[in-house]
């Protein structure tokens, strides 16, 4: 049956969160309950939550770095069971019959739905992970490997396959030694780093913060750094990356970071400012360079990523905040301070560790 849920939402372009009391559906043949025990925060729970892309719903229950434990599996589910370590990302819906969702791709799906701030298919509000459970059909469910931490899984989900995902389909992954940029050094950036690295790459980061260099350098492992406002460290840096991935959701153009780029160099997108980015078309058509968008990955690929995270250990550098803090962490998040992703523990300063 349906089960009453505390979750926390926001009920006005505020962007304040308080306890909301929500009904889940209930566990279909097709479902897993799960419940959570850590959800990433991050800086797209906060545009939602503030109506800052004038499409939000409220009461509006954010989170999409959702982790947990399983309590209860539907008669058709055969690949997760009770008790088992698992993650929700963004797509709770796609109408898996389309072109696109049978190769792989049912993020890009027409009728996909999120996880939250979308209408599910039996006609209910989707609610996300700032909340004690929730009712997940199979198919967008991942396995944590045993190895990883819950709580530095969570940003996985998010911040982890945006990035890994954008880095795949440019071919990063395939040939160690590239010349990789970093635009912008937060959740996104960070793991940028620790991807680029761990596939043996030269990364450096592009920053308009000279205090973000020794952080890039000493804490994270970047090979240089380059100031993006010092004119004459972006001329050295001309024509010196075979790839650059721009992270960075507030408005900038991209043409000084096109200069940079190799012939043939590409430009990945995975940030999205409120206002279309201007970019000139010369550099572009004199050193044939891409510009291409990216976004969350299939259900597949996170898979594929949660296992890489697992054999490598490659891991988010989180802060645990518990629901008393949430409003706190939203403000932080909107000054930019955070080293490098909140997490929320659900279950507050008594959660396991698990």
């Amino acid at each position: 049956m349906a089960q009453k849920v505390l979750g926390w939402a926001a009920h006005d372009d505020s962007g304040k969160l308080r306890p909301f009391i929500f009904t889940r559906r209930e566990n279909g043949i097709n479902d897993v309950t799960i419940k959570i025990m850590y959800c990433g925060m991050c800086r797209t729970d906060v545009h939602f939550a503030r109506n800052e892309w004038g499409n939000t719903t409220y009461p509006i229950v954010p989170g999409y770095e959702i982790v947990g434990i399983i309590t209860k599996v539907g008669s058709n589910v055969g690949d997760f069971k009770i008790g088992d370590r698992v993650g929700v990302g963004y797509v709770s819906h796609t109408c898996l019959k389309c072109e696109l969702c049978n190769n792989s791709k049912e993020n890009y799906c027409d009728q996909m739905r999120p996880v939250y701030n979308g209408i599910a298919s039996d006609g209910s509000v989707t609610y996300g992970g700032y909340s004690k459970m929730i009712v997940a059909h199979h198919r967008y469910c991942v396995h944590i490997p045993k190895n990883l931490p819950m709580d530095r899984a969570a940003p996985l989900l998010g911040a982890g396959i945006t990035v890994y995902c954008a880095m795949k389909n440019s071919n990063i992954f395939e040939c160690p030694g590239k010349q990789i940029g970093v635009i912008g050094l937060g959740g996104l950036g960070h793991m940028a780093i620790k991807f680029g690295k761990a596939f043996g790459h030269h990364v450096t980061v592009i920053s308009t913060s000279p205090s973000k260099e020794k952080l890039a350098k000493d804490k994270l492992g970047s090979d240089d750094f380059i100031l993006s406002t010092n004119p004459t460290q972006m001329q050295w840096s001309r024509r010196s990356l075979d790839f650059i991935l721009d992270t960075v959701s507030a408005n900038h153009s991209l043409g000084p970071y096109i200069e940079l780029l190799k012939v043939d160099g590409t430009l990945a997108i995975v940030g999205e400012p409120p206002k279309p980015i201007d970019f000139p078309s010369t550099p572009l058509i004199y050193g044939k360079k891409t510009i291409k968008g990216s976004i969350i990955g299939s259900v597949g690929e996170i898979q594929e990523m949660m296992d890489l995270c697992g054999k490598y250990e490659i891991l988010p550098d989180i802060e645990v905040v518990t629901p008393k803090r949430i409003n706190e962490a939203f403000d932080r998040l909107l000054r930019n301070d955070v080293k490098f992703r909140f997490v929320l523990d659900i279950a507050g300063d008594q959660a396991s560790r698990l």
